[in-house]
Parts: C-alpha cells; structure tokens; sequence
C-alpha cells in the first residue's frame, strides 16, 4: 500500500486528462444503469480496499463540516459549537468550515477516527464513489484519484467496464 500511495499523484496526473475526457462524454449522455453500475464497483473495490491501512484523505486533505456536523461533534465532545469551531476549524476561502490543519486532529497513530460515529459527513461519503449522479462531480473524482487508492482504482474499472455512446 505504502509505494501505491507513493505513486498515486503521479498515477492520477498521468491519466487527469484521459479521465478528463471520460467523464465530459459521461455527462452529455449518461448511461440509465450508471447509478447501479457505479455502486457495484464502488462496492468490489471496498472489499479490496482497507481503509485503515491507508487513511491517506484524513493525512492529506480536510473535509468540510456543516453547522450539524458542528453541532453533533461539538455535542460529542461535550462543547459549545462556537467552541469547536474555535478549537478545530477555520473559515476557507469558500466560506466554508475547514480543519484548522491536517492530519486530520482526530486521526489516531492506528489510522483510527476518534469521533468515527459522528464524524463529519463528508467524511462519511468520502470517496463519493457511490452516490447518485457521480458525472455531476467529475471534479472531485478526478482530484480524489490523486489521494484515494480507491477512488483511482474506481475510475480505472469505471472506464472498463461504462460504455458510453
């Protein structure tokens, strides 16, 4: 896992523009059992995958947290939201909430979350491999396939095995 992760923003740059080029065709005629499909191999790839041997989107990038991701956090850890807020999070450029700094705080040594049953929601969805409409968010897939072995690996079978018109 070590040497794939090494090797994984230079594997996902090399194919950004070939994926680039899949996902616009994925968007102008979406196939009717996409949804299906993308489930299915989002699926057989997390029987492959470990994520607490890698835990490389908790070491490298932030989630976004929503005022009830704060609010149930906060609870959690027994604080006032504006608390959590001060302790955890800044404001990003969006206007968003963000991590103050990653790694992520509440990522354990063991790659363990310490606040894994109410973690965030993006977190929870993350690598967004099996949601609905995924050729609306072409650009998160293709910049999580430079941080996530699954992602990249859920992209590569997606082009196998969607065929598009």
């Amino acid at each position: 896992m070590d040497e794939f992760l090494k090797s994984l923003p230079n594997l996902a740059k090399d194919k950004k523009k070939e994926n680039r080029k899949f996902f616009s065709k994925l968007k102008k005629r979406p196939p009717k059992d996409l949804d299906k499909t993308m489930v299915e191999i989002h699926e057989e790839e997390f029987t492959r995958t470990d994520c607490l041997t890698c835990a490389n989107c908790c070491k490298t990038t932030g989630p976004l947290f929503t005022n009830k991701d704060i609010e149930r956090i906060a609870k959690h850890l027994r604080l006032k939201p504006a608390q959590f807020v001060e302790n955890y999070l800044r404001v990003d450029e969006d206007n968003d909430h963000v991590l103050q700094q990653v790694p992520c705080t509440f990522l354990g040594d063991d790659n363990y979350c310490s606040i894994y049953d109410v973690r965030p929601k993006a977190c929870r969805e993350y690598p967004h491999t099996d949601r609905k409409d995924l050729h609306k968010i072409s650009n998160i897939t293709i910049k999580n396939t430079a941080i996530c072995p699954a992602a990249y690996n859920i992209v590569e079978e997606m082009k196998k095995r969607v065929k598009l018109k």
